[in-house]
């Protein structure tokens, strides 16, 4: 099934199909607005920590694991391209965080980070979500151009199980920008929509992400290793203190437990 798949569709028109399906399971998070207007803290914190633990188990089985088998035979150090991409991604990410306005969800207002601006809360929270949806579209796109480059290192099989993990991770955080902007005092359509307005980069990036890959291809290993930088600065600088910092640590370091233990059945299993 998957190998019919690979002959009739580009690895670019399979990025944006996979990229539509991370969206739609935010979507499906942010779906949450429309029912609930509070939910417990324990629980949301033990959903981004599962989130936290998808992207670590990602990162490593789906991006930096090929990244290091494709830079065997190459004229540098086999851990070369991993290890500069990865620290590329993560100091793209850094300047991002930087620069762009964001707030984390529970925040109070004047704990904003980036540039400082009079924004709303509201627009600022969708910000925060957006910033962890831009590494997340780029991780997609990249494991279908790498198919697309090198299908022996990065089966089609592969690709797609890392578009199912990272649109799995997709709901909680859908849903982690959607509830707080309920209890700001939204209604359930702005909180709704501005979820929804959240993931429209995913599939944007995903396209963004397969280009570079098909018109570079012999930088594959480091754009391997550039998502799997960024994807773990956004886990470790915010889903990870997000989740732990509200007295709810069990249940978020067990989060992340589940999380990472998905990822990896899915990823192996598939392969």
């Amino acid at each position: 099934m998957f190998d019919g798949l690979s002959t009739n569709l580009s690895p670019v028109a399979l990025a944006l199909l996979g990229g539509l399906f991370a969206w739609a399971l935010t979507v499906l998070g942010a779906s949450a607005a429309l029912m609930f207007k509070t939910v417990s803290r324990k629980f949301l914190d033990g959903i981004l920590g599962f989130a936290a633990g998808v992207m670590i188990a990602a990162s490593f089985w789906s991006l930096l694991q090929p990244a290091i088998e494709m830079s065997r035979g190459l004229a540098v150090p086999v851990w070369f391209p991993p290890a500069i991409g990865f620290l590329a991604g993560a100091l793209c990410l850094r300047v991002l965080d930087w620069l762009l306005p964001h707030l984390h969800p529970e925040a109070p207002a004047g704990a904003a980070e980036g540039i400082k601006t009079a924004w709303k809360s509201s627009t600022l929270l969708v910000l925060a979500i957006t910033l962890h949806n831009i590494p997340e579209g780029l991780a997609i796109g990249v494991g279908f151009g790498a198919h697309g480059v090198n299908p022996t290192a990065v089966s089609l099989a592969s690709a797609i199980t890392l578009a199912l993990g990272i649109g799995i991770q997709d709901i909680p955080e859908g849903f982690a920008v959607s509830m707080p902007l309920r209890r700001t005092g939204l209604s359930r359509l702005a909180s709704f929509g501005l979820g929804v307005v959240s993931g429209v980069f995913e599939p944007i990036f995903a396209v963004l992400g397969a280009l570079v890959v098909e018109t570079a291809t012999q930088a594959l290993p480091y754009a391997l290793g550039f998502a799997a930088g960024a994807m773990i600065f956004v886990t470790v600088e915010e889903l990870i203190p997000e989740s732990q910092c509200n007295g709810n640590a069990d249940v978020a370091t067990a989060g992340v437990i589940l999380g990472f233990t998905t990822m990896m059945i899915l990823d192996v299993a598939f392969k």
